[in-house]
């Protein structure tokens, strides 16, 4: 935010902040839901389940410099960081054992496979 004075960045700050904060609301709910078929389905079909630990580090709101608000916005932000690769994690766990197939190259496309997809059979050879 290059020439942007500290008065306008407050209020370009303040004024985002619903938006911020009512995006936690839904990740909250989607951790729920996420955790509660992570527990259920992973058992049922035999999978190992994913360990949260590896993707979630809320540490630095321990840092004795930040305001109360600094502090909070740091879990925030160290919770939502970590949720959604874990549930992409989860998502990709499922995909392996449903449907471990590639999906269709096509010439000029800007998809990125996800590195899960390196083992996967090709998708011609499901035509």
């Amino acid at each position: 935010m290059k020439g942007i004075k500290k008065e306008g960045k407050f209020i370009i700050h303040t004024l985002s902040i619903p938006f911020i904060y009512a995006i936690g609301f839904f990740l909250i709910l989607m951790h729920l839901f996420l955790e509660l078929y992570h527990q259920v389905a992973f058992r049922m079909y035999g999978l190992d389940l994913v360990d949260s630990k590896k993707y979630f580090k809320i540490d630095r709101h321990k840092l004795s410099k930040l305001s109360l608000v600094q502090r909070f916005n740091c879990m925030y932000c160290g919770y939502a960081n970590g949720l959604l690769p874990y549930a992409t994690e989860i998502t990709a766990q499922t995909e392996k054992y449903w449907c471990p197939i590639k999906h269709k190259r096509e010439s000029g496309s800007k998809f990125i496979e996800p590195k899960h997809h390196k083992n996967f059979a090709e998708y011609n050879e499901y035509q």
